[in-house]
């Protein structure tokens, strides 16, 4: 059975069942039997995996492997050096501690145009963060972003592990060769 690399679009369920006027995996046509190996909200964009292979899908989501993910954030106003250090140094959440993460500012990184844009306000500047998470707790990147004084405006996944979503425009999907399969296992 494949393992699929998606480039989610915004606005689509990380499940197979349309809610609330949201559309889910089905338009996408993958093949029968594959499914999400975590997830990415609605409101949320980019690198999610499916797979038919339990083991994998264990892999990839539970926390205890620690699998990096790469994520960048367009927040709003000009992220500072204390608020990415707070990041790195792991912030408390409601929930409790989120761990250490990377945290560094990025580059403009001329995405393509999310639909709806983001949006737009002449007085207030945005810019651009990367976190790199070893846990992947409900909407994180957002809650510690938020905990620093930098909101979200958009959100987008970038990459599991080795995987990247280079290549991958949003709304396709490819499968995975052999060998990037093993690099994710982590095995050589």
């Amino acid at each position: 059975m494949p393992t699929i690399i998606f480039n989610k679009p915004y606005g689509v369920l990380s499940q197979f069942t349309p809610e609330h006027g949201h559309p889910s995996l089905a338009g996408f046509n993958f093949p029968k039997g594959v499914y999400p190996a975590g997830r990415l909200d609605h409101d949320s964009e980019g690198l999610l995996l499916l797979t038919s292979e339990g083991g994998l899908q264990a892999r990839i989501a539970d926390p205890r492997h620690k699998m990096p993910k790469v994520y960048w954030a367009q927040v709003e106003r000009e992220i500072t050096e204390e608020a990415l250090a707070r990041l790195r140094g792991g912030v408390t959440l409601a929930d409790g501690p989120a761990l250490p993460c990377g945290a560094r500012l990025l580059p403009d990184p001329a995405l393509p145009p999310r639909d709806p844009p983001v949006r737009f306000r002449k007085t207030v500047p945005t810019s651009w963060a990367e976190i790199i998470l070893k846990e992947g707790r409900n909407r994180q990147v957002r809650r510690m972003l938020a905990a620093v004084g930098f909101p979200v405006l958009r959100l987008l996944r970038r990459a599991i592990g080795p995987l990247t979503l280079e290549g991958v425009e949003p709304g396709q999907w490819r499968e995975l060769k052999p060998a990037e399969i093993t690099r994710l296992r982590g095995k050589s």
